[in-house]
C-alpha cells in the first residue's frame, strides 16, 4: 500500500504580516527622515534669522532703550528717528548713486568677462589655457590683504586713483566667476558645438546664440553675487577714494561713527538702509535663478 503525503497548507498570514510591517516601517522611516530634515532646516533658519531680526528691530529702538536691562527683542516705543538722522547726517543719496554706478558697471563687466573666459577654458583644448586656469584658481589661495598693496600701486601708476574706474577695473575678473562658467560649460555636450560648426556657424555665433542663452542661470547667480560683493566692499574704496563726493555707502556708514562716541541708533538705521537694495536685487532675480532650467535645450 502506498501512502501519499497530503501537503500541508502554508500559513501565509505571518509572512503577510511581516511584509506589511516592513512596508509600514519603511514608510514611517522615510517620513521620519523628512520630518527630521525639515526640523533641522527650521532650526538653522532660526539660528541665522534671529540675529538679523534683532538687528532690524533694534534699529527701531531709541538710543536710550538699546542697552536697557533687561534686553527686549520688540521695541516698546518704536521710532524712525535713527533712519531720519542717518539719512540727514550723511549725503546718503549721493552715496547710493555712487555705489549703484560702481555695482552695475562692475557686475555687467564681471558677468561678460567671466562668461567668455569660462567658455574658452571649457571648450578649447590647449595646455596654456589649462595653466592659465590654474593661475586663476591660485589667486583664491591668497588673502585679499596680500594683494592690496600691489593692486594699489598698479592702479595709482595708471592714473586711476580717486576715480570709479580704479574701483571697477580690479574687480572685473574673479576666480569664482570663471570657475562657475567653466564648470557649467563642461556639462554642455561637445556634440552640440560640433553640430553648430558643421552647420556653418562661426565661433562668435556659437557663443552668443547657443552658449550664452544656456548659461542664463549662472549669469544671474553671478550677477547677484557680484552686486553683493561690490555693494559691501569697504577696504578697496577706502584706499582708492579721498573725495567725499565719490564715497560709497560703506564708507558713508563708517563716517557716521564718531571718534569718541557712537550713536548706535543712527548707525543701525544707516546699516538697515544700506541693506534695502541688496534685498530688492535678491527678490527680483531669485525667481529667475530658481525657476530656470539649466538643461534647457539639451537631450540626454
Amino acid at each position: 500500500m502506498k501512502t501519499t503525503e497530503i501537503p500541508r497548507p502554508v500559513a501565509a498570514g505571518p509572512g503577510r504580516t511581516v511584509s506589511k510591517k516592513r512596508s509600514r516601517g519603511a514608510g514611517s522611516g522615510g517620513l521620519r527622515q523628512a520630518v527630521s530634515a525639515t526640523t533641522l532646516l527650521w532650526i538653522m533658519a532660526c539660528l541665522y534669522g534671529l540675529p538679523v531680526l534683532w538687528f532690524v528691530l533694534s534699529s527701531l529702538k531709541p538710543a536710550s532703550d538699546l542697552f536697557s536691562y533687561p534686553l527686549t527683542l520688540v521695541p516698546h516705543n518704536p521710532t524712525l528717528s535713527g533712519f531720519k538722522t542717518a539719512w540727514e547726517s550723511a549725503n546718503f543719496s549721493q552715496y547710493f548713486i555712487n555705489t549703484a554706478i560702481v555695482c552695475v558697471i562692475t557686475t555687467i563687466l564681471t558677468v561678460g568677462v567671466s562668461c567668455c573666459t569660462g567658455y574658452a577654458l571649457a571648450k578649447y583644448d590647449n595646455r596654456w589655457l589649462k595653466a592659465f586656469f590654474l593661475c586663476i584658481l591660485a589667486t583664491t589661495m591668497l588673502p585679499s590683504e596680500v594683494m592690496l598693496a600691489p593692486e594699489f600701486l598698479v592702479v595709482r601708476n595708471l592714473g586711476l586713483y580717486n576715480s570709479f574706474a580704479g574701483i571697477i577695473l580690479p574687480a572685473v575678473l574673479t576666480a569664482t566667476g570663471c570657475f562657475m562658467f567653466r564648470q557649467f560649460f563642461l556639462t554642455v555636450p561637445d556634440e552640440l558645438v560640433e553640430a553648430a560648426r558643421i552647420d556653418g556657424a562661426r565661433e562668435l555665433s556659437i557663443f552668443l546664440r547657443i552658449m550664452v542663452p544656456l548659461s542664463r542661470p549662472i549669469m544671474l547667480t553671478l550677477a547677484i553675487l557680484s552686486f553683493q560683493w561690490r555693494w559691501n566692499d569697504y577696504i578697496w574704496p577706502l584706499l582708492m577714494l579721498n573725495d567725499p563726493n565719490k564715497f560709497t555707502v560703506q564708507i558713508g556708514i563708517q563716517s557716521i561713527v564718531g571718534a569718541q562716541n557712537i550713536n548706535w541708533s543712527v548707525l543701525l538705521g544707516a546699516s538697515v538702509i544700506s541693506m534695502i537694495p541688496l534685498i530688492l536685487v535678491f527678490l527680483v532675480f531669485q525667481r529667475y535663478v530658481m525657476g530656470a532650467d539649466i538643461n534647457a535645450g539639451l537631450k540626454d
